[in-house]
């Protein structure tokens, strides 16, 4: 029942109660009976007033609650397809699948690996990229993956479209796709086609072990930080690629609590994440490294350029990097920090 609509009935009974009292006061009834009734009837009256003004207040509530969520969900979305514009447009191949293969998305880059084009893949089974006396072995791998909760790795040669088949490293995660549904699987393929060429036969022999690929990274601990768990997914399996081990939490406290237990060579961490931000986190960082006589290289990353940067910087983060910006300025940002380039 509308506002409205209740004042009006409280209204109507009011009147109903004044015609009352006067055919009680006209009739027989004994006046002590009369007036306990409409007394019971007032009383009842102004416990109906309240209830409506309880109702108001609870109405305004609703409303601030409503406006509150709405302006939450806006802010998502628009992370969301920061998010989404970063997986369409990154340098390497990233696409997602259910655990039947099935692509459900693809980046350009991952696109034009299979050499056809996004719009034509979805829907697909990457089954049909996958060389065939590999289809049992590869389908096998990625329904384990689903129950796995770190990065896989796994080698396949792929069959593009057109082209020469080559060896693919592919690191699979279990997740969501950019909706926001459960029970993908996220997945970065990367040609190592030419590591394979150099290496000597024994160690191409099987299709089932996965290599490491040479780089300058391999052992650099990395402590990344951010509340949502796609950007975790996403940048651990870009540092990974290049042999850094990734430890990710999504809190301010579970970074600390991985701080008690060993020191990462660099830290990265958002700036803008609910409760405590990037900002409380390089504080505690500064006075832990007093404490300990540490000096641990600390990076920030977010969605806005120039405002959060500066303020970054001054806050005593030695880099700060864009979410847009390729995972080869990631990279770059990471091994410059750590003394690796």
């Amino acid at each position: 029942m509308r506002q409205e609509e209740f004042s009006y009935f409280i209204e109507i009974i009011q009147q109903r109660i004044a015609a009352l009292e006067q055919y009680l006061i006209k009739s027989s009834i004994p006046e002590q009976q009369a007036l306990s009734a409409l007394n019971d009837i007032k009383t009842n009256i102004q416990n109906l007033r309240l209830f409506q003004t309880e109702i108001q207040d609870n109405l305004e509530l609703i409303k601030t609650l409503e406006a509150e969520l709405l302006e939450q969900n806006e802010t998502l979305v628009s992370e969301r397809q920061v998010y989404h514009d970063l997986f369409k447009l990154a340098p390497n191949a990233y696409l997602v699948t259910n655990g039947e293969g099935i692509i459900l998305e693809i980046n350009y880059t991952g696109a034009a690996l299979l050499n056809v084009l996004p719009s034509l893949l979805i829907g697909k089974s990457l089954m049909n990229f996958v060389a065939q006396q590999e289809h049992q072995f590869f389908l096998n791998k990625l329904k384990e993956c689903l129950n796995e909760k770190s990065v896989q790795e796994l080698e396949v040669s792929i069959c593009p479209s057109g082209k020469q088949v080559f060896v693919a490293l592919v690191l699979v995660k279990a997740g969501r796709e950019t909706s926001g549904a459960l029970g993908a699987l996220q997945i970065c393929l990367h040609d190592i086609t030419k590591y394979k060429q150099s290496a000597v036969p024994e160690q191409i022999s099987s299709l089932t072990a996965p290599i490491r690929i040479p780089n300058r990274l391999d052992g650099l601990r990395v402590l990344f930080v951010d509340d949502e768990a796609d950007t975790r997914d996403l940048i651990a399996a870009v540092l990974m690629q290049h042999g850094v081990v990734v430890t990710t939490v999504a809190t301010v406290a579970q970074a600390l609590q991985q701080l008690e237990r060993s020191r990462p060579d660099v830290i990265i961490s958002d700036i803008r994440m609910p409760d405590e931000d990037g900002y409380t986190l390089i504080r505690h960082i500064k006075a832990i490294e007093a404490a300990k006589g540490w000096q641990i290289p600390t990076a920030a990353i977010s969605a806005y350029l120039a405002e959060d940067r500066t303020k970054a910087i001054k806050a005593g983060f030695q880099a700060h990097l864009h979410k847009l910006a390729p995972p080869t300025e990631l990279i770059a940002m990471v091994a410059q920090l750590a003394n690796r380039v």
